[in-house]
């Protein structure tokens, strides 16, 4: 968020009244000086918990920076904005195009959290002196376009059918196996291991065989870095990292040491590789790869995945083995309170 001498800074609790707009709001009360105090006082004793506002407040003046819009049109707030802003904090990266996404960040949350955040955006308008932006129908219209059921997660069993059912000496397969584990291990989204078309990788944004590297902890255990270029959690210009290691019959340091004997490539070649039948490198390609995997797990009488849902089991794997929620929160780069999904996820796959 740009710094503004609108928004100064201060506690969570208070920004709701300090963080003011650059329209005078309509008069409430008579002009004396005891009767805003005391209207001052009123607006402050009717809202409770106030810091909770902060994470919404602060998430919709990134939305405008973001799409430029300009102080006098955030307070008040028009619907458009604010259903334009709801439609951005809840975006489902998966559906949307790599090219959209390049030039504008995504910080996605959940449903639950648009909803807090439209309260606080209210409650901002309120004690700003401003009536409510969206009436309880426009609330609803807005919240109710992003209601979609939980993503299905990968499981361990869902892993093994993929092993057994792929040529891991064939350079699609071995290709497709490394993809899988990298993604269920690292949590990683399927738009950091894969491209939309084969005509998207840019070694600017997307892994290549040089952002890898191997080494060993302190306790001697092997592991893998990747430097993801363009992470969408990170800052533009700054890296974030994948770090996976050794996990047994589905490891994905041997599915990855695989792929670089079956499909050796430049070390500007993409990452994730395989080669055609006339022996060019090729990127794999969101919608092929998921396709396969699909049609595996249909076979074995499992339904349809996404491609969050490597991300969905990774995270739901280590909650099971009872890992800190915190330390999955980091591994997995979640920022946001988008984490949440996955603990809802993890607890109606558990029950």
């Amino acid at each position: 968020m740009r710094p503004s001498a609108l928004r100064p800074t201060c506690k969570a609790d208070e920004q709701i009244f300090r963080w003011i707009g650059v329209n005078k709001a309509p008069r409430q009360t008579i002009d004396h000086s005891l009767i805003n105090t005391l209207a001052e006082l009123a607006s402050r004793a009717s809202l409770r918990d106030t810091s909770s506002y902060g994470a919404g407040l602060r998430k919709f003046h990134i939305f405008c920076d973001v799409f430029s819009i300009p102080e006098m049109d955030r307070l008040p707030a028009s619907f458009a904005i604010l259903h334009s802003f709801a439609l951005w904090a809840a975006a489902d990266p998966e559906s949307i195009s790599a090219d959209l996404t390049k030039e504008t960040p995504l910080e996605p949350i959940s449903v639950t959290s648009v909803k807090k955040y439209l309260s606080a955006i209210r409650a901002w308008h309120i004690v700003q002196g401003w009536p409510p932006p969206l009436s309880q129908d426009d609330q609803d219209r807005i919240t109710g376009h992003h209601s979609r059921p939980p993503r299905p997660g990968i499981t361990i069993r869902m892993l093994k059918a993929i092993k057994l059912s792929i040529t891991l000496d064939k350079p699609y397969g071995a290709c497709i196996w490394a993809i899988c584990l990298c993604m269920f291990w690292g949590m990683m989204h399927a738009g950091e291991a894969m491209v939309i078309a084969q005509k998207d990788f840019n070694g600017k944004l997307h892994l290549k065989r040089s952002d890898i590297f191997f080494d060993k902890d302190t306790d001697g255990k092997l592991y893998a870095c990747l430097d993801l270029p363009s992470a969408k959690t990170a800052r533009p210009g700054r890296t974030k990292s994948v770090f996976i290691t050794e996990q047994g019959d589905l490891c994905p340091i041997a599915a990855l040491r695989n792929l670089f004997t079956v499909v050796p490539a430049r070390a500007s070649d993409p990452l994730f590789c395989w080669r055609d039948e006339k022996g060019g490198i090729r990127p794999m390609v969101k919608q092929m790869a998921l396709k396969c995997i699909n049609d595996i797990l249909n076979r074995w009488g499992w339904g349809t995945t996404f491609g969050h849902s490597f991300r969905i089991g990774g995270a739901s794997y280590y909650l099971a083995q009872k890992v800190d929620p915190e330390i999955i929160r980091i591994a997995g780069r979640w920022r946001s309170m988008a984490y949440e999904t996955y603990i809802r996820a993890f607890e109606q796959t558990a029950s």
